[in-house]
């Protein structure tokens, strides 16, 4: 003989999961609302791109994990008929389908999502900067021309791709701003998968480099999702004093 629910317990379920549904729905935007407009009040190019590369992925997922919970109670706020076997069934197949859905939006945020990202953070780290003393737009300089500006500890940083630094010029004060970014932490579209998934997983020095003479730097790259491995020599800068290079640019 099955095991009934009482009939009358439906309709008090059924509107606690609407509301539940509801409730977690209303979250899973306002979470998404509140970064858009953070976002936009983020001042300045830079301070949003760091925003989107630390925050942006992360907080959709938490979105979605919250909206995923939300239409699992949504699907189950129609019930009818309870038996104890259709409760274990239910219970079953919602956390399977929630799981399911949530790992496919997973992985397109995983896989696909971050070259929508890398270009957006491109367009806004190339953004040209007004200088706050003239109020005109200052020149990025070059990989050899920014090199007077920084520190040896910056050189060095730039030298082992461990830091990539940005260096905008005011040239008709001097006024210059100098800006900081990931080196090879960031991933790149894999050679065998296509996938933005290809990231330096280690890098050793094969040559040092010397005032005359380039050095060699070797750099181990794993994809995270095939699992295609790849070695790639890069040259390293010449090392050149700083107090020369500020000499020569004199």
């Amino acid at each position: 003989m099955q095991d009934i629910v009482n009939p009358h317990q439906y309709d008090a379920w059924n509107n606690l999961a609407l509301n539940l549904a509801l409730g977690f729905w209303a979250v899973g935007i306002l979470i998404i609302l509140g970064y858009i407009i953070k976002l936009s009040t983020t001042g300045g190019s830079k301070e949003k791109y760091d925003f989107i590369n630390r925050y942006e992925i992360k907080t959709l997922w938490i979105a979605t994990i919250v909206l995923v919970i939300g239409g699992c109670f949504f699907v189950n706020a129609n019930i009818t008929e309870l038996t104890t076997l259709l409760i274990f069934v239910r219970i079953f197949t919602t956390v399977s389908l929630g799981i399911l859905v949530a790992l496919v939006i997973q992985n397109l945020l995983k896989f696909y999502y971050p070259f929508f990202i890398e270009r957006r953070l491109k367009v806004l780290r190339y953004k040209p900067r007004i200088s706050p003393k003239t109020g005109k737009p200052m020149k990025l300089l070059s990989e050899e021309e920014e090199d007077v500006h920084l520190d040896e500890g910056m050189i060095a940083e730039e030298n082992v791709y461990s830091v990539d630094y940005d260096v905008w010029l005011d040239e008709e004060t001097g006024f210059k701003q100098i800006e900081k970014y990931a080196g090879h932490l960031h991933a790149i579209q894999c050679p065998e998968c296509n996938y933005q998934t290809f990231k330096v997983t280690r890098e050793e020095i094969v040559r040092q480099p010397t005032e005359t003479e380039e050095g060699e730097i070797m750099k181990h790259y794993v994809c995270s999702y095939c699992g295609y491995k790849a070695r790639k020599t890069v040259a390293l800068k010449v090392q050149v004093k700083l107090e020369q290079s500020s000499a020569a640019s004199a």
